[in-house]
């Protein structure tokens, strides 16, 4: 694959925004889980109304980015929200309307959304 100066633009914008929030610049990151396992069971649909809701808000301090499969395919799709200074949460079995929810509730005010929380804190066992 050749790569374009676009791509590069894109890489270099991507490398830049996630420097900015270890840098403190940003609030919260919101990742979307992209595998294939969550594409079918309608990602792009969640990534969508995310990105549409932040546009609408004008919400500049939160940076979207996307991952592959997190390992629960069943409970796709999955966003994790990590705001600063808190442990990330999970988000499972997610729609357009409940992700609307989490950006009102959790992003806006600090509040999980419980009832679509897997997970609150980090996965890792070390």
């Amino acid at each position: 694959m050749k790569l374009k100066i676009g791509d590069l633009e894109k890489l270099r914008d991507k490398v830049k925004r996630t420097a900015e929030v270890r840098e403190g610049k940003y609030r919260a990151k919101i990742t979307v889980h992209m595998g294939t396992c969550g594409i079918a069971a309608g990602a792009r649909d969640v990534m969508a109304a995310l990105m549409d809701d932040i546009e609408r808000k004008k919400i500049k301090d939160v940076i979207i980015t996307t991952s592959g499969c997190a390992g629960l395919c069943s409970r796709e799709p999955m966003v994790t929200v990590e705001v600063v200074g808190k442990p990330p949460v999970k988000y499972v079995d997610l729609t357009a309307e409940k992700i609307k929810k989490i950006v009102n509730s959790h992003i806006e005010k600090g509040v999980i959304v419980k009832e679509c929380a897997l997970a609150i804190g980090s996965e890792r066992t070390h």
